[in-house]
């Protein structure tokens, strides 16, 4: 029988891996075969006609009933990080101010080795990667495995799962920000600090401004007393010369940015206004769960940042940090908490960090560590929701052609079971097939056909008659060659002896043909 020690160890590791299978699974909701995981950087219809060329070349996911989020315009940056293409300007909202946050981008192209059509699925998963590394980094700052016993145990794994399953870490995920790559280079930072490694410190709390600039808050974790001495004031200087340096060049480059002050305000103004609308939309948001989460997310950073207020240890740098995040934290306007939960949960990511490593290490009651991690439930509600296009019906993956087919007018819409996916049509229907890179391609097309009563159905393509055959109540397999045009290729089915009633009903529908498993391959020559 293994000692108890040992069943502790392998216990939290049991715990700690279904946490990251969990987190693993509930994103890996978000991957398409074409788009990959570019869905997470939340590229709307509106913008769609401002982006990029190589948004145009390659194959990134738009989504057409929810807004565009500030994730679109770091995934562009990351195709031109010297800042230097006049392509760049339209696209973006207020070009100066995303420039400031080059690591996440400047990262994605180096790691894609500047291949246009590799940067922005780099990008997309920048996040997943630095939640992976802050889980592992987290685990070893709590000291979990260390644990003198189940309770201590149990607390350093709540710790563990409110930082990387709070609504600021999730919502950085899904919506491909750069927060959480900038809390998993802080956290870096310290950890090393905490071993005394203050070049390695210096360096990496750096690289954390050029994240996220309010990363820099950070070096008060790396101060020594006396406080107002010469070594950190040349530590200080030495974090923040990178970020100056850089707006420097973006001010060079594009001009003036946007200092941000719009994003403060008078101190506990902007949160009395958030408690205000959280408390108001229990009663106006037709979401409760949104509502509900809000709340329960802005209430745990206000129990953060009551338990900094609540206790003075100037001497040990997790209270620092989070003191200087809880000054931060009250000073924040109204553009930083308005939304549901709003930007304050990312931007705040150090005091949620701050928070779960102190209480954990001073034995804080219990209640602080449950109170100051309610906006996970906010965090689990962010990777809810899945985009999904009820049209598509296959999809393609062939070296460096994607292609996707999507059922057009006059079709009912893809339905789906099992590994079965199907459309019916009521007398004629068009297949739109959209491929990447834009181009011209050879591909074949298998399906089968199958109707209520036998019918001959006909294939089109460009008016020109590509196929011919006879169908009935059974499923029918069937190939048909087609050539992709500049990108786009749309085949007609139709059949001229009219639909009938699927069923009895009224609102029974009126059906002839289904178009069944198609499946989209390479013409082999």
């Amino acid at each position: 029988m293994n000692p108890p020690a040992s069943s502790r160890r392998w216990a939290g590791r049991a715990a700690g891996l279904a946490a990251v299978l969990g987190f693993l699974t509930l994103i890996g909701r978000f991957w398409h075969p074409v788009y990959g995981f570019t869905a997470l950087i939340q590229l709307d219809a509106p913008n769609d006609n401002l982006k990029i060329a190589a948004f145009r070349e390659w194959p990134v996911y738009v989504h057409r009933d929810t807004g565009g989020y500030d994730g679109l315009y770091y995934a562009q940056i990351a195709y031109h990080p010297a800042l230097n293409a006049a392509e760049l300007a339209p696209a973006m909202d207020n070009f100066a101010y995303r420039a400031r946050r080059i690591l996440p981008p400047a990262l994605a192209w180096l790691l894609a080795g500047g291949q246009p059509a590799w940067i922005v699925h780099v990008y997309s998963v920048l996040n997943i990667a630095a939640w992976l590394a802050l889980a592992g980094l987290l685990w070893r700052l709590l000291a979990i495995e260390e644990a003198r016993g189940w309770p201590e145990l149990c607390r350093g794994w709540l710790a563990w799962m409110g930082v990387l399953f709070s609504a600021g870490a999730l919502a950085s995920v899904r919506l491909a920000l750069t927060d959480l790559v900038a809390l998993v280079i802080l956290a870096a930072g310290l950890f090393a600090v905490e071993r005394g490694r203050w070049r390695t410190t210096t360096a990496v709390l750096a690289a954390a401004g050029l994240a996220r600039e309010t990363s820099l808050l950070a070096v008060a974790g790396a101060w020594e007393r006396p406080w107002f001495s010469w070594r950190n004031f040349r530590r200080t200087l030495a974090v923040a010369a990178p970020l100056a340096a850089w707006l420097a060049y973006v001010r060079w480059r594009v001009g003036p940015a946007d200092a941000g002050l719009a994003n403060f305000t008078l101190p506990v103004a902007g949160l009395i206004e958030k408690w205000r609308a959280v408390l108001d939309a229990l009663s106006t948001v037709n979401d409760q769960s949104i509502a509900w989460t809000t709340l329960l997310a802005t209430l745990a950073l206000t129990v953060q940042a009551a338990f900094f207020l609540t206790r003075l240890r100037p001497d040990d740098r997790w209270w620092r940090i989070g003191a200087s995040y809880t000054a931060m934290m009250l000073c924040l306007g109204t553009a930083v908490w308005e939304g549901f939960p709003g930007a304050a949960a990312r931007v705040l990511l150090p005091l949620t960090l701050a928070f779960n490593l102190l209480a954990h290490r001073t034995h804080a009651r219990l209640v602080w560590l449950l109170a100051g991690n309610l906006s996970v439930f906010a965090g689990f509600v962010a990777l809810r929701d899945v985009p999904v296009n009820s049209g598509e019906i296959a999809t393609l993956r062939s070296g460096s052609l994607a292609c996707i087919a999507r059922v057009g007018e006059g079709w009912a819409g893809a339905e789906h079971h099992g590994r079965h996916v199907w459309s019916w049509a009521s007398q004629r229907g068009t297949l739109t097939l959209e491929a990447w890179p834009k181009n011209s391609a050879q591909l074949r097309v298998d399906f089968a056909l199958r109707s209520l009563t036998p019918r001959t159905v006909v294939i089109r393509q460009d008016g020109r008659e590509i196929w011919r055959g006879d169908i009935g109540v059974n499923l029918s397999a069937h190939t048909v060659p087609l050539e992709v045009t500049a990108g786009r290729a749309t085949l007609e089915f139709s059949t001229d002896t009219p639909g009938v009633p699927e069923g009895p009903g009224a609102d029974a529908r009126v059906l002839a043909f289904a178009l069944y498993n198609p499946r989209l391959t390479v013409a082999q020559p």
